[in-house]
């Protein structure tokens, strides 16, 4: 079975070397880039499967990182950020980060983080293509992992399409944060559930807020008749 390979862009030598570690002992193939701009050429050149990526990087900043990957690739990352630094956190998400942790964090969490997020990914490509969802204005392809709005391809993250997708499967149908975090994020996840809100106010921006309905102090819905 071939290694998955992750990225880790990290400038304390501490956290590399700890996260390395626990990261090959899981059998992964770990890169590392200590800066932004040494970071965006790792990536553009191994192509990993999962990027781990600091918010406070010399040379070029996590942030920036982030938004030049968003617009060459759809490859997982997971933001580290400061536990006091909340902006930091939304304006990631917002960025396209699929997840995030807070340091000081346990490397055995990362870890868990990695796994899962792996699995979901792997588990995307090899099980059979679902039926394609139909709606007015709206097609959802779980083959391909794509979006057409008004048959334009829309860019999509794989957290944010397979949060549509959850939703469109049950269309009218409330679900809770916890359910969604559950169904996307998998059900060993750890974080908070503000992430939901965040990546649902990604997919508004990209396919216009008619789609997915708030459900005051429960969750959200899909507003769709299928065809």
């Amino acid at each position: 079975m071939t290694q998955c390979k992750i990225l880790l862009i990290e400038d304390e030598p501490s956290i590399i070397h700890l996260v390395s570690a626990y990261l090959r002992q899981e059998n992964y193939e770990v890169t590392t880039a200590t800066d932004g701009m040494s970071g965006l050429k790792a990536a553009r050149a191994l192509r990993p499967d999962l990027v781990v990526l600091d918010i406070m990087l010399p040379k070029l900043d996590g942030l920036e990182v982030l938004t030049q990957l968003r617009r060459e690739s759809n490859v997982y990352i997971i933001l580290l950020t400061a536990k006091t630094e909340e902006t930091d956190k939304i304006v990631g998400l917002s960025l396209g980060a699929d997840d995030y942790v807070t340091k000081p964090f346990s490397p055995r969490e990362l870890v868990a983080r990695i796994k899962a997020a792996l699995r979901r990914i792997q588990a995307g490509t090899q099980t059979p293509p679902e039926t394609m969802l139909h709606f007015p204005r709206l097609r959802i392809d779980p083959g391909s992992h794509q979006v057409w709005l008004d048959d334009q391809l829309v860019d999509l993250t794989l957290t944010e399409f397979q949060l549509l997708h959850t939703l469109a499967e049950h269309p009218h149908m409330v679900l809770s944060r916890e359910q969604l975090l559950e169904k996307v994020w998998g059900a060993n996840y750890y974080g908070e559930e503000r992430v939901v809100d965040v990546h649902v106010g990604n997919v508004r921006r990209k396919l216009g807020g008619e789609f997915i309905a708030t459900v005051r102090g429960v969750g959200y819905r899909f507003e769709g008749e299928g065809v």
